[in-house]
């Protein structure tokens, strides 16, 4: 016997697909899921290196142990990586935490480039680190925007003015 069109059948059919977003939307926007999803967004604008992106997802409130700020931190990495041919960033053992407001996520990085002497020292330095980078996030605003405040490695020293 088929279903008979009604107005009551539509508004049942329009609360269950209603429900359905909500809860997707709901497990989407949880804090641990958008830290991931945003960590790994970053990563891969760095490896294309899209600068515009990379700094949309900075705060302008960042600061680092090095002395950087969103500004300094995003000429660093336009004026280096592009020496960096082929760069590719493999994520070890990431790991995230959030909570409504903040979240960490970290990974150990290791850097694969073609080789040259500045990807040889990028390699050098960073490779060899037995220390997770920590990505520190905020969010700003409504559910998916989340930016970065702070990166830390207990492990990597810069010299000053590099």
């Amino acid at each position: 016997m088929p279903m008979r069109v009604s107005l009551r059948n539509g508004f049942y059919a329009g609360l269950l697909i209603a429900l359905g977003i909500g809860i997707y939307l709901f497990q989407v926007w949880q804090p641990e899921r958008q830290v991931r999803l945003h960590s790994l967004q970053l990563v891969s604008a760095v490896e294309r290196k899209a600068w515009s992106e990379v700094a949309d997802f900075i705060d302008t409130t960042y600061a680092d142990r090095w002395g950087h700020d969103r500004d300094l931190l995003v000429a660093r990495l336009r004026a280096v990586l592009p020496y960096a041919r082929n760069l590719h960033l493999d994520l070890i053992a990431p790991a995230c935490n959030a909570t409504a407001g903040e979240g960490q996520w970290s990974a150990r990085i290791t850097v694969e480039a073609d080789p040259n002497d500045v990807a040889a020292l990028i390699k050098e330095r960073v490779n060899s680190l037995d220390a997770p980078f920590e990505l520190h996030w905020r969010r700003v605003g409504k559910p998916w925007e989340w930016k970065l405040v702070r990166v830390d490695n207990a492990a990597l020293e810069l010299p000053e003015g590099m």
